[in-house]
């Protein structure tokens, strides 16, 4: 058992635990409401699907930076939401049910939009194609096992045990924030050999001015879409944090399977969602607090 595959364990697990957490804050009625106003779920899907690759292949055909970072953001681009986006949703008050809503779906929906998506890219960039088939059980058991079953435990124990919810509540997201600190460092600043990305000053200094202009641009494209088709601001910001907090472990397990599939032998495809991951939780948090405050919803976080 090699050091990567338990810090991509440790990043699971504490995945799974937020939403857990995440979930003792919700209810069954939170998903009957979407449901019944299906026009903000929609709405924020096709942003996903269809938005960010398009906002990523026109940040791209302009970015100074080598093709192959450029498929890394259109790979990143193609892998919306995901399990921080929801912690992030309720600990700025947005929609969570919907935020739930959207990972569970848009989860199924990748396993189609992305070898199209990542397979354009390629063209575009690098003048090439592949026959990208992504793993489906490992898709099943990550939405299942990371997103769903820990989400709906918690919405299980606040349902039948209220009191205990409340008292595990606030505690678990102290604890939560921490751990998903720790396993996010590690990723990131460790070495290859220990199961980290392996990045180097010159891959920081290349794509981050990249990633934060598609980040910045996901996260207000995100939330004025919703405004402009008349959602309220919960789900503005919970599309939001969908569209500007990617699934950067999703985008590297596809740049890895190019790279090993195709014979690529520049492991740069790998770094854009590694560096993206490294601010987009906090560009979020600020983008959040900026818009409830320019809302009159309060703007400190729900701890």
């Amino acid at each position: 058992m090699d050091a990567t595959f338990l810090v991509d364990f440790a990043v699971g697990l504490v995945l799974a635990l937020v939403l857990f957490g995440v979930g003792l804050s919700l209810s069954v009625s939170d998903f009957t409401n979407i449901i019944r106003h299906p026009k903000a779920f929609f709405t924020a899907l096709g942003v996903q699907m269809l938005g960010l690759p398009l906002l990523a292949f026109a940040v791209n055909l302009l970015a100074p930076v080598p093709p192959e970072v450029k498929v890394g953001f259109i790979i990143l681009a193609a892998s919306p939401g995901g399990a921080t986006s929801g912690f992030l949703a309720y600990l700025w008050r947005g929609n969570v049910a919907l935020s739930l809503s959207l990972t569970s779906v848009n989860s199924f929906l990748t396993l189609f939009s992305i070898p199209l998506v990542v397979n354009i890219g390629l063209n575009v960039f690098m003048g090439r194609s592949s026959d990208l088939h992504l793993p489906f059980w490992y898709f099943v058991q990550h939405i299942f096992l990371i997103t769903i079953i820990p989400a709906s435990l918690g919405i299980a124990v606040r349902y039948f045990f209220p009191a205990a919810a409340e008292r595990l509540s606030k505690p678990a997201r102290y604890v939560m924030l921490a751990l998903l600190g720790i396993v996010f460092a590690v990723k990131i600043f460790a070495g290859e050999k220990q199961g980290g990305a392996g990045l180097e000053l010159n891959d920081f200094l290349v794509i981050t001015p990249v990633a934060l202009v598609q980040n910045a641009l996901c996260l207000f494209f995100g939330y004025y879409m919703m405004q402009w088709t008349g959602q309220p601001h919960a789900s503005r910001l919970t599309a939001s944090m969908e569209s500007g907090v990617q699934n950067t472990s999703l985008a590297f397990l596809i740049a890895t399977i190019l790279i090993n599939t195709n014979n690529i032998a520049s492991q740069t495809m790998v770094k854009p969602a590694l560096i993206y991951s490294m601010f987009s939780f906090w560009t979020a948090c600020l983008f959040a607090w900026v818009q409830n405050r320019r809302n009159g919803h309060d703007a400190t976080l729900r701890i």
